[in-house]
């Protein structure tokens, strides 16, 4: 068969070199209560023409982002890929996930790392930055643990500002690494005191620009309070565009930046994958997870690119290991540096501007709807909006007028009365003054 290409004869052989008599006995270990009593209740086998109109009939359920206005943001964002994007990524020296382990055949690979590498570290105000990390959460939650080990201390401070899957990945990396973490309330109306709990114990504080609510906010104050307490502060940005307008974090003193990049040259994709991005101050280099591409110059004198200070568990570090990352987001990171370098830096700021510009003509239509009231006084691309009903059923309502009307907050922070009357809206350079009008007069039908 094509997909099982073993015989019976095959698996008793395969069985017998290990010694076990058959297939069930490799997993005595689960334990009876477990096992299923008959097969999964799935359809029987079908034809190659049935399978592909069965899943597209189940795909079609689906209101895509792609087919309908759109608002939706709340850390992944509906940005425009330009084609050259994916014709470039899915060249064959290209279409690998994977970081090279021998540099002298895999040059063209550790040398666009490099460059992305230089783009991270120019946009968020850094001195260096890695090759990258699977997401936004994991790079949060490996920018506190790197903060702990700089620190040598286990307190850690999460913004009520800071996205809740962030702190939920961050709570369960850092479970068994003795790392206490304080997390504050949701911090919707933005203006949180979190300078206050810094103190000689505290190895970061950790904050998002723009928040999970959408306020801006200067953190130089909040950079040197944890810097006379001896802490640093780590710095999460979930929507990179803004970086073409807003002051980087390295701008404002923080000592580590950890970001989600999807938001360049990476699709929605109904939630990933996505790229990870980490960037810190030089000082910190040998404290940082992932792999490095350095430069440096072969026996001929020629330029030439390695990995630098991969101090992995694969390299034999082990428990000592910086970060247990496998890999890094290779072709996402690459679909990111290619859209930045098509952009340039002039078109990056111009991004930016767009996508505030489409957010402010948004909330001031909003802001002039009875019963609704925005929240922010700042805010990039994404706001927040007070409902007079509950936002899912008003989402819900949007959804059945083919309108993506944004988040809810309560779907990612339940059980919060005072959480659910709050909508996120998100918009981007993809949405049309077309669309805001849609998404105002709706509302205006289903308040």
């Amino acid at each position: 068969m094509r997909y099982l290409p073993l015989t019976d004869g095959d698996r008793r052989e395969m069985l017998a070199a290990i010694g076990v008599g058959s297939v069930d006995d490799l997993f005595v270990d689960v334990p009876q209560e477990a096992w299923r009593d008959g097969p999964v209740e799935l359809p029987e086998h079908l034809g190659e023409m049935e399978v592909e109109r069965a899943f597209s009939a189940m795909a079609a359920r689906n209101l895509s982002a792609a087919d309908v206005p759109s608002f939706l943001g709340a850390g992944a964002y509906g940005h425009h890929v330009p084609a050259a994007v994916d014709h470039l990524i899915q060249r064959g020296e290209f279409l690998t996930s994977y970081t090279p382990y021998q540099p002298e055949v895999s040059q063209g690979t550790l040398a666009y790392l490099f460059e992305f590498q230089t783009q991270v570290a120019l946009i968020t105000g850094m001195e260096v930055a890695n090759a990258s990390l699977y997401d936004g959460a994991t790079a949060c939650a490996e920018a506190v643990t790197m903060a702990a080990r700089i620190t040598k201390r286990k307190k850690v401070v999460l913004s009520g500002g800071l996205h809740p899957h962030y702190r939920e990945v961050t709570e369960t990396m850092t479970r068994f690494l003795g790392i206490e973490i304080t997390a504050a309330g949701p911090d919707w109306r933005g203006g949180e005191d979190l300078a206050s709990g810094v103190d000689d114990g505290t190895a970061c504080v950790v904050v998002q620009n723009p928040g999970f609510f959408g306020h801006l906010t200067d953190f130089t104050p909040l950079a040197e309070a944890c810097h006379a307490a001896g802490a640093l502060l780590v710095v999460v940005v979930t929507e990179v565009v803004s970086l073409g307008a807003v002051r980087p974090p390295g701008g404002m003193g923080a000592d580590i930046v950890a970001v989600e990049g999807q938001s360049l040259g990476n699709a929605l994709n109904f939630g990933g994958p996505t790229v990870g991005v980490l960037a810190a101050r030089q000082k910190h280099l040998r404290q940082m997870p992932g792999r490095l591409v350095g430069e440096t110059t072969d026996v001929d004198g020629r330029r030439g690119f390695v990995l630098t200070l991969s101090t992995r568990e694969q390299h034999i570090r082990r428990e000592k290991a910086t970060s247990n990352i496998c890999t890094n987001a290779g072709l996402c990171a690459l679909a990111f540096t290619i859209h930045l370098t098509l952009l340039g830096e002039v078109g990056f700021a111009r991004l930016a501007a767009l996508n505030h510009a489409g957010a402010v003509r948004l909330a001031d239509r909003l802001a002039g709807i009875d019963g609704i009231d925005v929240v922010n006084d700042t805010f990039f691309n994404e706001f927040t909006v007070r409902l007079p009903k509950p936002a899912l059923a008003v989402v819900d309502a949007l959804a059945d007028r083919k309108i993506l009307g944004g988040v809810p907050v309560a779907r990612l922070i339940p059980g919060r009365a005072e959480l659910e009357h709050l909508l996120l809206v998100a918009v981007t350079e993809a949405n049309t003054e077309a669309h805001i009008d849609a998404l105002a007069e709706a509302l205006r039908e289903v308040l």
